[in-house]
């Protein structure tokens, strides 16, 4: 397998922690309950957690680069992370639908990264598995307990479904990269993430009494390091320092 590949697979997985993480952070002291605030925190320090190991990763098959200088030293066309994770927050309808669409792909990603040829890869998806798992057993019950709530919850959260929505498709679209990952068995075939995806929204939106958007065209293009300008906004908060004093220490 070429060391791009495998750097890749390292960087998609690290960014799309990262650039979530940020988004989650936002809501620090914002969040509508002392609890949710609180797990929305806690939420954002797992996922830089994992983004440590994973850009750790990728940047030791960068000549030794750290994950610091990973995450704060590139431009916004060189980050892989997925679109839906960059979207702006909204209201909280919009942020927990954006979490619960991510964790439903990320748990059974982990889960098949578990059994990567590459024990590297293996190893970190084994320490996130557990966080993972935890971060979509909340965000289900909160899509179903609003989902199936008060008019106004259940509105809210239509909304957001209808708008975020699309940007799934994109986590669950192979690539020429996930393509040769998976046929050397570093990564798993995304169709098995697919069916596993579906199956748990699927259920999930059922119970909630929400509906998934007919015929919704896929919006995709981060992985190729497409953004949307709601990445710039993210990368300005979390590069600034850097950015205004390069090589700062604490």
């Amino acid at each position: 397998m070429p060391n791009a590949d495998s750097r890749e697979l390292a960087l998609r997985m690290g960014d799309n922690c990262l650039i979530l993480a940020q988004r989650l952070g936002a809501w620090c002291g914002h969040a509508p309950a002392l609890e949710e605030d609180i797990a929305l925190a806690n939420t954002a320090l797992d996922l830089i957690g994992q983004t440590r190991l994973w850009l750790g990763l990728a940047g030791e098959m960068e000549g030794g680069k750290s994950a610091d200088d990973l995450a704060f030293q590139r431009d916004a066309r060189a980050f892989r992370n997925c679109l839906l994770v960059e979207q702006p927050n909204g209201d909280y309808a919009h942020t927990l639908v954006r979490q619960f669409l991510f964790d439903a792909w990320h748990a059974p990603m982990l889960t098949g990264l578990m059994k990567s040829a590459d024990p590297r890869v293996a190893e970190i998806a084994a320490k996130s598995i557990k966080e993972v798992d935890y971060h979509l057993e909340r965000s289900t019950d909160l899509v179903i307990r609003l989902g199936d709530g008060s008019e106004e919850s259940h509105a809210r959260m239509q909304s957001a479904l209808d708008d975020f929505y699309p940007f799934a498709g994109e986590l669950l679209t192979p690539d020429a990269v996930d393509e040769a990952l998976a046929e050397a068995g570093l990564a798993l075939d995304l169709q098995s993430v697919r069916s596993a995806w579906r199956s748990h929204v699927a259920a999930t939106l059922q119970e909630a009494t929400l509906t998934a958007p007919v015929d919704a065209p896929v919006r995709k293009g981060g992985k190729q390091g497409l953004h949307s300008e709601a990445l710039g906004y993210v990368l300005a908060e979390l590069q600034w320092m850097q950015r205004a004093y390069p090589g700062a220490e604490w």
